[in-house]
């Protein structure tokens, strides 16, 4: 009982710490640390003892997972070469780094020096990431401390075991040790990732037969430990197997699971890793208190401690900017970009202030053997190093972020975006169907099956028009009306279960589409959400995706009628948006618009690019290549 009171607990304080965090606009990792301090001094809080296992078992494969799942392998491998740098060469550099110091300033062996070296190197991109996406930082740097972060942690564990194996060697001869660990080191590498790779195989198998989502959901929990565990009993890298399995069926998900599976497993996965990572931080600050206890029992003098803390600290904080700089600048003048575009020093000082370190840091050094010179010492150096680094880099990233001026992603540049997606799997879906309908199908059926795909891709283009203070476009009316509908809907079920006139499974299945629907208008609702900017245009790389009507034709021209849809204004009708042609200067409306002139002026004309004529836009499309530019 005192078990489930404790979760609950837990529970309880991460929900309303998370809640005060969004409302108060700060990091709620540094929040929940701070709770978790405080509340390690309260009489009445039991003391919080966090095993190793439980973070390495229970915590670390399912967020590694649930991150690994969201991760676009395409984006992963893009970006390949930075996040090996950080994820394997800054993580090396930093044991070494860290681990000179602390030998230099403690009385302790080389093999226990590098051990610490090894608990503190890998940062944690749960509190980076989460503080990146609030204040908007370039979508490419979070893809790296993302991918980095996947990785870090095997690389850290790998370096952390093979300093207490050199610890605790027999009196072999040091070349024959060295030989030994060195096998070590590269079968837990290439073991995860090879063990990986098969429970991903076998994985994606059963899935194809599988098409209950609650089974397939099930699954989906169960995978990073079904990968986990095989690969640490076989003294395999069990975060690369899991890191492999998630990035794989991620990847393949769109083939291998229904559209409700994936429904409840985003669903599912986002539940339980939010409660996993914020859990993991109030767990961080809980542990002060004894750790504090156990320090007061070292031999070793005061100032000694406190400089050997400080000193680890500030190498930690140190070596990643040391490292990453002329890393980024040495690897693009030999081995040429890995990406197209710069690399500005903003992006590589938001990289290397990104460095906050987590629960992993916290997990590992009690994975020390219990005869490790100053252990107490080198646990006290974990808990201020990932306290002070969530601290003082967690709260000045925002800051940073800010003052770097960097353009994060654009909520109106990713609607654009979206809207021309949209547009071409509109018309491929048009082919689909005129390839499989028969002159037996209903031409009703046929043609409501146009209108529904037609309305989706209009929705997302009017989303980037005149801001919501202005006229109400189709797609809004629709979802207003609908809302009112469902509403008398579930009215009537309301009072059809009340009455006990029907089953109750019936009006439940009855109420779940109900639900469904209201779901898909709630989420058209949000994403109307911010989409605008004082500056909608498109991402533009000259030479690159655009076709040829798009390269000659100009960025402007001078409209024939100003004020509106030529045509709409001759016939006294009315339009949605307006649409610009670059080679005649012809404005007309949108194909939301009821008389579509746009469109019309095309099919007779034959002008292939329009511009947008709404105020603060500057996107172009070709109707002929249906291309964005």
């Amino acid at each position: 009982m005192h078990i489930a009171i404790e979760i609950v607990a837990l529970v309880s304080v991460v929900v309303a710490c998370a809640a005060l965090a969004r409302r108060l606009g700060i990091s709620a990792p540094l929040l929940l640390v701070v709770v978790g301090v405080g509340a390690s001094y309260l009489p009445f809080v039991p003391r919080v003892h966090l095993e190793p296992e439980v973070v390495l078992v229970g915590f670390l494969p399912p967020l590694l997972y649930a991150a690994a799942i969201r991760t676009s392998l395409i984006d992963f491998s893009a970006h390949r070469r930075s996040i090996s740098t950080l994820s394997v060469g800054l993580v090396a550099f930093t044991t070494v780094g860290v681990g000179l110091v602390a030998w230099w300033l403690l009385p302790i062996p080389l093999w226990a020096a590098l051990a610490i070296g090894a608990v503190v190197a890998p940062p944690d991109a749960v509190a980076a990431t989460s503080i990146a996406r609030k204040v908007g930082m370039p979508r490419r740097v979070v893809t790296i401390l993302e991918g980095e972060s996947l990785v870090n942690d095997a690389t850290a564990l790998v370096a952390l075991r093979t300093a207490i194996a050199a610890g605790a060697g027999t009196a072999m001869a040091w070349q024959e040790r060295a030989l030994h660990i060195s096998i070590d080191f590269l079968w837990a590498a290439g073991g995860g990732v090879l063990i990986g790779l098969v429970i991903a195989f076998v994985l994606a198998k059963i899935r194809r037969m599988i098409t209950d989502p609650v089974l397939d959901t099930t699954l989906s929990l169960a995978a990073p430990f079904i990968a986990y565990i095989p690969a640490e009993e076989l003294h395999a890298s069990g975060v690369l197997a899991v890191v492999v399995t998630g990035l794989l069926l991620g990847h393949k998900s769109p083939v291998l699971q229904s559209a409700a599976s994936r429904i409840s497993e985003r669903t599912n996965w986002r539940t339980f890793q939010f409660l996993l990572e914020n859990m993991v931080f109030l767990l961080i600050g809980l542990q002060t208190r004894w750790i504090l206890d156990d320090l007061a029992e070292s031999p070793l003098p005061t100032g000694q401690i406190v400089a050997a803390t400080i000193g680890v600290f500030l190498a930690v904080v140190l070596l990643r900017p040391i490292w990453t700089f002329p890393v980024t600048y040495l690897s693009r003048a030999l081995l040429g970009p890995s990406r197209s575009g710069p690399a500005s020093w903003q992006a590589i000082l938001l990289v290397s202030w990104a460095g906050m370190r987590g629960v992993v840091t916290l997990a590992a050094v009690f994975v020390l053997p219990a005869s490790t010179p100053h252990r107490e010492v080198l646990v006290f150096i974990a808990l201020v190093v990932t306290a002070g680094t969530l601290l003082l880099q967690g709260s000045t990233l925002p800051w940073l972020v800010r003052r770097m001026r960097l353009p994060g992603p654009d909520p109106a540049e990713d609607a654009l975006q979206e809207a021309a997606v949209l547009q071409g799997a509109h018309r491929d879906a048009l082919v689909a169907l005129d390839e499989v309908v028969t002159p037996n199908d209903p031409p009703g059926v046929v043609e409501l099956l146009k209108q529904r795909g037609e309305a989706r891709t209009l929705a997302a283009w009017e989303r980037l028009g005149r801001p919501e203070t202005e006229a109400e476009t189709p797609s809004e009316t629709f979802r207003r009306l609908r809302m009112a509908m469902l509403q008398a809907e579930r009215r009537h079920i309301l009072k059809v279960r009340d009455k006990g006139l029907v089953a109750d499974e019936v009006l439940q299945r009855a109420q779940f589409a109900l639900d469904i629907e209201e779901s898909m208008l709630d989420r058209a609702e949000a994403d109307d959400v911010g989409g605008r900017s004082d500056d909608l245009s498109a991402p533009v790389h000259p030479g690159k995706n655009l076709c040829e009507d798009l390269n000659a034709a100009p960025a402007v021209t001078t409209p024939t009628t100003p004020d509106g849809c030529e045509e709409c204004l001759r016939d006294n009708t009315s339009w949605v948006h307006l649409r610009l042609c670059l080679e005649c200067g012809h404005v007309g409306c949108c194909d939301s618009s009821p008389e579509r002139h746009a469109s019309r002026h095309f099919a007779e004309d034959a002008h292939p690019v329009m511009r947008s004529f709404e105020p603060g836009e500057s996107w172009r499309w070709c109707f002929r290549h249906e291309k964005l530019g």
